[in-house]
């Protein structure tokens, strides 16, 4: 199962590509996104290790409950700096605080009920509540290569209940 832990990160600098999605869509969407990205990651210049971002900025306008209700979704790769950003690409900063990180092995199929855990169970008992920053993956090169054996860290924004 998942094993969780708490972090707290400094501003990680992300150069990528975005679209509009929603919860109906993101499974294709990603998918089409990362076609596009992950050929053209090797034009990033200032590249910081060889991951990649999987990232859901879902912003003030989101509605959870709704499946249809769009948020900004992102594939890219960490960077030192945004000089030199290549043509096509976008920029985004992942939001210094804290968040709980949790390891996912498993199935694609398997990963919708890692969230469920999460946010139904984990987080309702866990003295946190979310944060209201972009929420992200951290996926290893050959991600896509096998979706029936994933390894991820799932990145999770929280802040202490009040």
């Amino acid at each position: 199962m998942m094993i969780s832990r708490i972090e707290t990160i400094e501003d990680r600098l992300v150069v990528g590509m975005a679209i509009q999605t929603s919860f109906l869509n993101i499974n294709e969407d990603t998918k089409q996104l990362a076609q596009i990205f992950m050929p053209r990651r090797a034009e990033v210049n200032s590249r910081i290790g060889k991951h990649v971002f999987s990232i859901q900025n879902y912003g003030s306008s989101f509605t959870p409950s709704d499946p249809k209700s769009e948020f900004e979704k992102w594939v890219g790769v960490e960077v030192t700096d945004f000089n030199n950003v290549p043509d096509g690409m976008k920029t985004f900063v992942i939001s210094s605080g804290t968040y709980v990180v949790f390891n996912f092995k498993g199935s694609e199929s398997e990963f919708s009920k890692s969230r469920v855990y999460i946010f139904k169970e984990w987080l309702p008992n866990s003295g946190y509540q979310l944060d209201q920053k972009a929420h992200f993956e951290i996926l290893n090169e050959d991600y896509s290569k096998d979706l029936k054996n994933i390894e991820e860290e799932i990145w999770i924004p929280i802040i202490k209940k009040s």
